[in-house]
């Protein structure tokens, strides 16, 4: 357990996606497909709109010269922000990407009812994973009588719908109420080795273990297609609780296809988990002295009052997955 006193992640500010803009030709008006997707298919909520550009920015981000639109979006209090880079084309995700592939990563969006949240979402654009919802079976004690839904939003990215039974999830995930879609409860990454990435998210940003399963059998090969599936979980949650992230180490089939060296933040795969630190440069120190990989070549100072943190640095975990620590 970290003290007060230790360096580490305190909770989840949000999380950032990589998102590309369409035009809708039947109307020869500019739509934004993704704001579109999540306002009206999953109920989330505009917060702001805002473009940064500057070498500040770019900085942070490890794009060169970039210019990029930011829409935040909240559900519940879950917030996540839809980046669009204006002036760069970023690679797609790739179309055969599967769930064990170590780019792989889904935000877990919490429902009131399954069945309901299902049926409204099959009316828009969605690429299903899950054959249909699923139920963890009785023999599963962490997460037994969970249901699921794994999909795909309009640019690839992955996300799941999640319903938590009376005796599982966070005490607001059952609060009445007479929303549909209730909140964020964690984000989930493909791991390589449980073990090294507990030693980054543990041990280096003091993240808390919170529970740990193994999720095997047709179960979870229809929730994720992918054949025999057998992957060992570990959910982590920072100091302050809130928004987790799942670790899923598959050991069947292995491991899929490792993150390419050459993806950028301006690459459609690129989602980012904000991390709230209590002391930014101690904990920058401390991850360089622990060969951590960093993509901002410092702290970097966002003078902009419009932005939502004031310091910042994106790093990447032992897998490739983007970590952005901030400073309020």
């Amino acid at each position: 357990m970290a003290s007060q006193t230790d360096v580490q992640a305190q909770r989840i500010r949000a999380i950032g996606l990589t998102v590309t803009n369409c035009v809708d030709a039947k109307r020869l008006v500019v739509r934004h497909r993704s704001l579109d997707f999540y306002t009206q298919a999953l109920n989330f909520e505009f917060v702001s709109d805002i473009t940064v550009e500057g070498q500040d920015y770019s900085d942070l981000e490890g794009v060169t010269e970039s210019k990029i639109r930011i829409i935040t979006l909240r559900l519940g209090d879950e917030l996540i922000e839809l980046m669009e880079y204006l002036n760069i084309e970023g690679k797609p995700i790739p179309s055969d990407s599967q769930s064990n592939d170590l780019w792989f990563q889904h935000l877990a969006i919490v429902v009131s009812d399954m069945d309901r949240a299902y049926a409204h979402l099959r009316s828009f654009p969605i690429e299903p994973i899950s054959v249909k919802p699923q139920t963890i079976p009785p023999g599963n004690e962490t997460s037994a009588g969970v249901r699921a839904f794994k999909f795909k939003d309009p640019d690839g990215h992955n996300l799941e719908l999640i319903w938590f039974p009376p005796d599982k999830g966070q005490d607001k995930w059952h609060q009445n109420t007479n929303r549909l879609f209730l909140g964020i409860d964690h984000s989930a990454i493909a791991i390589s080795n449980t073990d090294q990435s507990l030693h980054f998210y543990r041990d280096l940003l003091g993240m808390q273990i919170d529970s740990r399963s193994l999720n095997w059998r047709p179960t979870q090969t229809r929730l994720d297609d992918l054949p025999g599936a057998e992957v060992r979980i570990t959910d982590l949650r920072p100091t302050q609780d809130g928004v987790g992230i799942e670790m899923l180490d598959y050991i069947l089939p292995g491991k899929g296809r490792p993150i390419p060296s050459n993806w950028k933040s301006s690459d459609i795969s690129h989602m980012q988990i904000e991390l709230v630190v209590n002391n930014l440069q101690q904990l920058v120190d401390k991850l360089q002295q622990n060969q951590v990989q960093f993509v901002s070549p410092r702290i970097v100072q966002l003078s902009d009052r419009s932005f939502p943190y004031k310091q910042g640095c994106l790093i990447k975990d032992p897998d490739g997955h983007a970590i952005l620590l901030i400073a309020e």
